[in-house]
């Protein structure tokens, strides 16, 4: 009996420490209620049967409590009061992810693509050496450039295009490149250029660089070698057999550089003439030899892994020649073949847009795509092909499935020199008909081979030329020093000899009325400043509420900041000896801007004649006369003096290029709507 009675004690113990809690106190007036002494619960024979498995418990008095064991808790699970609310919120949740990602998916197929950073705002061009020079040599430099970036900024540029820095033995280190590789000393190190990159991303701008592959100078390496017939260089130029008669070259047919007389140059070396399309210092790559393409690869691939954004590949329409060496005909057919010296005396059929050579620039694309692929990396490539006509320039964007250049740049209102209504409207009219469908525009107003905007039509129309640049569809492209209306310097004792010409727009920066209009400190300068620096310069138009410079910031700023003008259509209304009057507008947006531009005298214009619907007065949002801006002006008569540009602004939901009317006036790059409601645009207008 003692020894039953110890296992049943035994067993007692072992119940009760069996059971746990958990940390949770439980309801003691349910669980933890001891057993009877005298219950049938503790006899043995229940013990045991605990012991080996729990009967069913009964839950019907049973609350939910804190740590009940998974059995109690799929008891209440199970139950109708919890098992429905759960059911709904599991189906709440996933129609809500349905609903997001299938509004993510609707919102991405209907919206735009969004607009890449070389179309997000304007682009500034440097000529390096007349920027900023940091060392005291009288040159600008790379160091130059880093030095005024935040000069940029303050212009809202996005891209900042630098031309050619590579080491030339030319004086104006723009063609003949004796090393792709290598930076030319006047400008600095690969160092230098490897911190101005990093300093323009810094800034959150691109960097685009000069790039022309068409020749190379004839001390490069590559010519050297294929003067001497050395191995695979042998072929890396267009060399042919020419005629030598007393001193005299009698050369294989009647092609003329660009700057006149024979394209052919005897070397006697090798005993044989080299084609040049430019100076005989300047001798053509052979790109039918596929060896040379594949070093021009190499090239991109080298400066687009310095991290550069984008190139300008110049001369492309000269890359390729006819393998026939036909004579190129006569533009006066009677005139004496001896006598035809000067390019424009010939038709270029057989040197210039060669078949096969857009399938070159399309392989530079391919080369650039490769390096595209990392998100916000797009490499952005344009094109230079100097006196092509617009249909030939048009052939640059590429095909509807083959992208060529982003866009060919757009050099027609660089070459203006007498300003009218009609000649504007022309340009603008010429290459928005002509471009492909889908495609993105760009204008200039200058450039380092054209006269500065102030000396090619006056002072009084720069103001007015930046407002046209900013307020047409595409990217706007400056000149460095146009914002401030820099004028061309004048062909006295120049100390260089190479093209005077091409020297007048390339006069230093004029930064300040100090020394050398702080372009330099040094005792020198590779060219003289113009001598209005005292007065056109950056300092004193900062601080001028009328000067160039800040119109050219607020148009900059405007631009930046207004879909009409970075996505909106363009109508055009008007054009005439004098004024061009057109309107940028949005679907979904209930303003309009108007531009009234006047190049011709005193003008009168009655803007109701032209919109019926416009009311009786409008306001002035930018003038070329800052006293005018935030004002009204009636409508039915605007006075226009020489030179004077406003961009108005009035509330509208009649848009132009809906009314039938208008329709072939109107042009839009990429169509898009704007939904207020959602703040976002959208495609399915």
């Amino acid at each position: 009996m003692a020894e039953d009675k110890g296992k049943r004690d035994s067993i007692g113990m072992s119940m009760k420490g069996g059971r746990t809690n958990n940390g949770f106190v439980q309801n003691e007036d349910i669980l933890e209620m001891g057993p009877d002494p005298g219950s049938p619960e503790d006899s043995p024979q229940h013990n045991a049967v605990d012991i080996f498995g729990p009967a069913e418990p009964d839950l019907k008095d049973v609350r939910p409590y804190a740590g009940m064991p998974k059995e109690v808790l799929f008891r209440f699970s199970g139950q109708a009061r919890y098992r429905v609310p759960r059911e709904i919120l599991f189906w709440l949740t996933v129609a809500s992810v349905l609903v997001l990602t299938g509004a993510t998916i609707g919102i991405i197929a209907i919206s735009p693509k969004c607009l890449d950073w070389w179309q997000a705002g304007p682009m500034y061009r440097i000529y390096p050496r007349s920027f900023k020079d940091s060392d005291k040599d009288g040159n600008g430099d790379l160091k130059g450039i880093q030095d005024k970036l935040d000069y940029i900024t303050t212009l809202n540029i996005k891209t900042v295009w630098i031309t050619s820095f590579y080491k030339s033995s030319l004086k104006d280190f723009r063609h003949g490149v004796e090393d792709f590789r290598e930076i030319d000393p006047i400008f600095g190190t690969m160092k230098n250029f490897e911190n101005l990159v990093a300093a323009i991303h810094d800034k959150g701008l691109k960097l685009i660089i000069d790039f022309i592959p068409n020749h190379t100078s004839d001390k490069h390496a590559w010519f050297q070698w294929s003067r001497n017939r050395t191995g695979k260089y042998t072929d890396y130029y267009i060399w042919h057999d020419c005629t030598r008669a007393n001193g005299k070259t009698i050369p294989p047919n009647n092609w003329l550089s660009v700057y006149g007389n024979s394209s052919w140059h005897f070397d006697e070396v090798r005993n044989q003439c080299y084609f040049h399309q430019f100076m005989k210092e300047q001798p053509d790559l052979n790109f039918r030899n596929p060896d040379v393409q594949e070093e021009i690869k190499e090239i991109i691939q080298f400066w687009l892994s310095k991290g550069v954004d984008g190139f300008s590949f110049d001369a492309v329409q000269f890359l390729l020649e006819a393998k026939h060496l036909r004579d190129e005909a006569q533009v006066n057919k009677n005139q004496i073949p001896d006598t035809v010296t000067h390019y424009s005396e010939l038709y270029h059929d057989f040197t210039t847009t060669q078949v096969g050579m857009h399938d070159i620039v399309r392989s530079f694309r391919q080369t650039m795509d490769q390096y595209s692929r990392e998100p916000g990396r797009y490499r952005f490539m344009g094109t230079e092909a100097h006196g092509e006509n617009i249909a030939k320039t048009m052939m640059y964007y590429g095909l509807p499935f083959i992208q060529e250049a982003d866009f060919p740049f757009n050099s027609y209102l660089s070459k203006l020199d007498m300003p009218s209504g009609n000649s504007v409207f022309e340009v603008i009219t010429s290459w928005m008909e002509n471009m492909p469908e889908g495609k993105w525009p760009n204008w200039m107003t200058g450039g380092p081979d054209n006269d500065r905007l102030t000396s090619r039509l006056g002072k009084q129309y720069v103001n007015i030329m930046n407002m046209l640049v900013f307020t047409l569809p595409g990217t706007p492209i400056t000149y460095y020093g146009e914002e401030i209306g820099m004028r061309n310097i004048l062909a006295t004792n120049l100390n260089e000899t190479y093209d005077v010409d091409t020297l007048l727009s390339k006069s230093p920066m004029q930064w300040d009325n100090s020394s050398n209009a702080g372009f330099s400190e040094g005792n020198h300068t590779w060219l003289p400043t113009s001598s209005d620096y005292h007065t056109v310069n950056v300092d004193v138009q900062k601080t001028q509420p009328r000067s160039a410079l800040k119109l050219y910031q607020e148009l900059s700023l405007l631009h930046a900041n207004e879909l009409l003008l970075s996505r909106g259509w363009f109508c055009y209304l008007r054009n005439d000896n004098h004024s061009v009057v057109y309107t940028r507008e949005l679907d979904g947006i209930d303003r309009v801007f108007l531009m009234v531009l006047n190049f011709g005298e005193l003008s009168l214009l009655n803007l109701k004649e032209m919109i019926s619907d416009i009311p009786t007065r409008v306001r002035i949002r930018l003038s070329t006369n800052s006293a005018y801006k935030g004002r009204e002006v009636d409508t039915h008569a605007i006075t226009l003096d020489k030179g004077e540009g406003l961009i108005l602004e009035y509330n509208t939901r009649n848009l132009l290029h809906r009314q039938t009317a208008f329709q072939d006036r109107c042009f839009v790059s990429d169509r898009a709507c704007y939904s207020s409601v959602l703040n976002i645009l959208y495609s399915l207008c």
